[in-house]
């Protein structure tokens, strides 16, 4: 079976550059194959808050320890249809390097297969995440850590795009991938596995401060 999630049998894709969330398709069957987004949504609410201290550089690494994941991060950009790229890798997680990188104002997609005909895959464990765990995403010489803020899983012609997509004031993460039952004359998923999360100014972590 193969599935995947920004960032398998199923998953999300962006629009390039700035963002309109009514360009952004946002599913991909293990062919892979995609489907067209829902009409333009209304801007979700205000979270966070932009950090005082920008990190520099694209995000090269994600972790997160309630799953145990400490991936690379590779790249991905879009077709010559316009739309995301499938991952080349199942082990490796990808961020979507039209969008707002993780730490910038916007919300940072990062995707990854869910498994493969080999076995579990990156996020193969995403569901399981918890209000208040943290992910930590490299950028540089700075970790920018993110707080789950919630878990959801949304069947494919009901995927949020509003709340992916949508505009925000400060620095917020999504994780993306497939889940819910495979469905084999499709070769795909049916759901799709979305992680939101927050990051705070004091939560932008400088090398230096790190040790």
């Amino acid at each position: 079976m193969r599935a995947y999630v920004l960032v398998t049998a199923g998953a999300i894709g962006l629009a390039a550059a700035i963002i309109g969330a009514a360009a952004i398709p946002h599913r991909m069957a293990a062919a892979p194959s995609w489907e067209e987004p829902v009409p333009s949504p209304a801007p979700v609410a205000m979270t966070t808050v932009p950090p005082k201290h920008q990190p520099q550089g694209p995000p090269t690494r994600l972790r997160v320890p309630r799953i145990g994941v400490d991936t690379p991060l590779v790249t991905l950009g879009l077709d010559k249809a316009g739309k995301l790229e499938a991952p080349k890798v199942y082990d490796k997680a990808g961020w979507f390097r039209g969008g707002p990188s993780p730490g910038d104002v916007g919300p940072a997609v990062l995707a990854g297969h869910v498994d493969s005909k080999a076995g579990p895959a990156v996020f193969y464990r995403l569901h399981e995440l918890k209000v208040g765990d943290k992910i930590e995403v490299r950028r540089g010489k700075d970790t920018v850590t993110f707080t789950v803020t919630v878990v959801t899983k949304h069947p494919k012609d009901g995927f949020p795009t509003a709340a992916v997509y949508g505009p925000t004031p400060g620095p917020e993460l999504r994780l993306v991938t497939c889940g819910g039952v495979f469905d084999r004359l499709r070769n795909s998923y049916r759901d799709n596995v979305v992680v939101f999360a927050v990051t705070q100014p004091a939560q932008v972590i400088p090398k230096s401060a790190a040790g």
